[in-house]
């Protein structure tokens, strides 16, 4: 028996609502797999502005680590508290926000959260201008500080001296690319630091933000006068896709 003209118009319409669903479980299906970020930022704020760090992907440890810190809202209060102008800011050390520790004039830096990271040195990262690096001591093995952090703030080397660095014990015969010396001669860093301490992640906007906490006035141990307090946050998801696509990394 042939279809009625009310059952063919029927089925025509369950047609047409199969393949609306279809193609709306396809969108919904495209967006779910192409949709996150390629990379994590962070911002930190200070009373001399903020800047935006990208975490990098091939330091998995360190960039998880700082992630889990930043979540537990741990960095919040903790203050630069090392400062040295052409060189670094460092901060993150616990001790920092204890008021009973904290107290004008004394020696912070020691304070850690009982546990290291292994250190993740890569070839092709470096102490350039910009760069956040984990803190230390003087282990054997160079694993960093499980909270303790710097920021690059670094200066311009000649080739002539970028030579003389090759040749120091500490660097144990490491030898700066090409492309890395052309950084460190016409944008600068801290090239004596590269091998020796994890750099995982980089500032890729505020970076007059660290210029001016380098430049404040601080006291014999390098400490500022005046404490630099800090909040950390991570972006959204939402912030580190358009950071990603701004920077043209989102196939990286």
């Amino acid at each position: 028996m042939a279809p009625q003209p009310l059952q063919l118009l029927q089925l025509l319409q369950l047609i047409k609502m199969k393949k609306l669903f279809t193609l709306l479980f396809l969108l919904i299906t495209i967006n779910v797999f192409a949709g996150g970020p390629k990379n994590q930022y962070i911002r930190i704020k200070t009373s001399y502005g903020e800047c935006i760090i990208r975490l990098y992907n091939e330091t998995p440890q360190h960039r998880d680590n700082f992630i889990k810190l930043t979540k537990q809202g741990f960095y919040n209060g903790t203050l630069f508290h090392r400062v040295i102008q052409n060189f670094m800011i460092q901060g993150g050390d616990p001790d920092s926000k204890d008021p009973k520790k904290a107290t004008p004039g004394a020696e912070l830096g020691n304070g850690d959260l009982g546990y290291t990271v292994p250190a993740e040195f890569k070839d092709s990262i470096f102490h350039k201008r910009g760069v956040l690096a984990a803190a230390r001591d003087d282990n054997p093995k160079k694993s960093s500080s499980g909270c303790q952090f710097y920021i690059v703030e670094g200066k311009r080397y000649t080739s002539g001296k970028l030579d003389t660095l090759e040749k120091a014990p500490r660097m144990n015969g490491h030898k700066f690319p090409q492309w890395q010396r052309d950084w460190y001669e016409s944008i600068g860093g801290t090239p004596q630091l590269d091998q020796n301490y994890t750099v995982y992640g980089e500032v890729v906007m505020g970076l007059d933000m660290v210029d001016r906490i380098a430049a404040v006035k601080k006291d014999q141990r390098d400490r500022p006068v005046v404490d630099v307090p800090m909040t950390v946050e991570l972006l959204s998801k939402k912030e580190c896709k358009q950071l990603d696509e701004l920077l043209g990394l989102q196939e990286k």
